[in-house]
């Protein structure tokens, strides 16, 4: 099992991927939520079955330009994240890493991550992969942030584990 987040300064978004990669859980929620989360999967008191857990979060990388209070309040949850883990070790995938997976290409934009993941998950509804409320797909019940939690699990599966 592994859990991916999307972190944020007050709320983050997150992912749980079965072994097929399967997203069986994922919501958006205010940070101590997500902590809450972290810390259940930590001490197996999750209503997930018990084994090994996997735990990616992005993580924030400075590019040279300066940042606002936003991104230093996201770092402090990432840290808050990582301590909540443990024993588990938390592992950080940068934002260049998902788009390189995904797109080939650091100057894809989440459209495009999102376009990737619908290519290459997607069983029959290959423009958003959401499928309906009838006939669901891969991703139903997506939104945004959700989307960028998933790009994470799936790199750092991409990127450690799928040769394992």
């Amino acid at each position: 099992m592994l859990l991916a987040i999307d972190p944020g300064p007050v709320e983050s978004a997150y992912v749980v991927l079965d072994r097929d990669l399967r997203p069986i859980d994922f919501d958006k929620l205010p940070n101590a939520d997500i902590l809450s989360v972290v810390n259940a999967i930590s001490t197996n008191n999750s209503t997930y079955s018990r084994g090994l857990w996997r735990l990616a979060i992005e993580m924030i990388a400075s590019y040279g330009m300066s940042v606002g209070r936003e991104v230093f309040e996201t770092c402090v949850w990432i840290g808050r994240f990582t301590q909540a883990a443990e024993p588990l070790q938390a592992n950080y995938i940068y934002r260049k890493d998902v788009k390189m997976n995904l797109c080939g290409s650091p100057r894809a934009k989440d459209s495009n991550i999102i376009r990737a993941l619908v290519d290459r998950f997607a069983k029959h509804d290959m423009k958003m992969g959401k499928g309906t409320k009838k006939n669901p797909d891969w991703f139903h019940g997506f939104s945004r942030d959700i989307w960028q939690a998933y790009a994470v699990g799936i790199t750092y599966y991409d990127l450690h584990l799928k040769n394992l």
